[in-house]
């Protein structure tokens, strides 16, 4: 598995180890999903300011969010991989064989209000938000509220897995 971390936002999340969550949060949901393949996954860690404007860009809302999720491949049904390798060209990076999920950004502003706002550590807001992200880049969604009951099952037990609880 490759994580790329990448950290833009000239912050740090005290008591939370970015990199380390990271990579058993994005582990816990690739078993959770039963994801057959060894998988890439990009992570920028961001402001309020940056993920505004991606926000502003991407979606045309003109407000910071806390996560963005920008998935690589387009499901049928949620984490049903079994028609990438159909279209391995487009799913698998040539160089590593890994299949590419997508792209994760967190406004690290984000974490640090929203942790204090739940009463919750950094590291449990953090590792939710990549929790959330994961699971939109394997075809989740929320719009509707039997979606959102879906989604908040599979982040909770992803979580607890990793025992990171409120």
């Amino acid at each position: 598995m490759t994580i790329n971390v990448e950290d833009e936002s000239n912050k740090t999340l005290p008591d939370v180890d970015t990199e380390g969550i990271a990579r058993k949060v994005i582990e816990a949901a690739l078993d959770y999903e039963k994801c057959p393949y060894e998988a890439e996954v990009n992570l920028l860690l961001t402001d309020d300011a940056g993920i505004h404007e991606m926000n502003r860009e991407h979606r045309g809302i003109d407000r910071p969010t806390d996560v963005l999720s920008f998935p690589m491949l387009e499901y049928e049904t949620p984490a049903d991989f079994s028609f990438v390798e159909e279209d391995e060209e487009d799913c698998f990076n040539p160089e590593s064989g890994e299949l590419v999920l997508g792209d994760i950004v967190i406004s690290v502003d984000k974490v640090m209000e929203q942790a204090e706002k739940y009463g919750h550590s950094r590291t449990r807001e953090y590792a939710f938000l990549i929790a959330h992200s994961m699971l939109h880049l394997f075809g989740y969604d929320h719009m509707v509220p039997e979606e959102a009951k879906v989604m908040e099952a599979k982040q909770a037990a992803i979580l607890e897995s990793l025992n990171i609880l409120r």
